[in-house]
């Protein structure tokens, strides 16, 4: 420690992750309704997925999987917007944030243990929804309101 004293410290590993705002071809975004075991409970997010399952996959390549698995989306165009940090105090895990925009849906894929419900939501109504709380995971409304800019400059603003 900084006072010369040892002591343990305990925190998880994770691969790096990624996280996609997808955008369809007529700016919607969509987000996923995911039931989650560990909270017992239903929370609105954005597709996201490990690289625990892909060893040496690209992380651009990884995240069209999650889209085309969680949403069944492929995207026009898919932008690196940067990584984050989630949870620096408990996870050593880097967060890669990505913009699909001119997202196509089609049939989802869930794995075996995922409880998803695919909605689309306003770029205003998807970013009021990171601001107000009903978006709970911190990553997902995050990566929300870090894309702001970019999802603006769709609209035209």
């Amino acid at each position: 420690w900084p006072d010369g004293q040892s002591g343990s410290y305990s925190y998880v590993e994770i691969k790096p992750v990624v996280l996609i705002v997808p955008v369809t071809t007529t700016r919607d975004v969509v987000l996923i309704r995911q039931y989650r075991y560990t909270i017992d409970d239903w929370v609105w997010e954005i597709p996201a997925g490990g690289s625990h399952d892909f060893e040496g996959v690209d992380l651009a390549e990884l995240a069209r999987r999650e889209l085309k698995e969680e949403v069944g989306g492929e995207a026009g165009t898919l932008t690196y917007v940067g990584m984050f940090h989630p949870a620096i105090g408990k996870f050593n895990a880097d967060f890669h944030l990505y913009l699909a925009t001119g997202v196509t849906l089609g049939q989802a894929t869930p794995e075996p243990g995922e409880m998803i419900q695919i909605h689309s939501f306003s770029i205003d109504e998807a970013l009021e929804m990171a601001r107000d709380g009903t978006i709970t995971s911190s990553s997902s409304a995050y990566a929300l309101l870090r894309c702001e800019p970019r999802l603006r400059e769709l609209e035209g603003r």
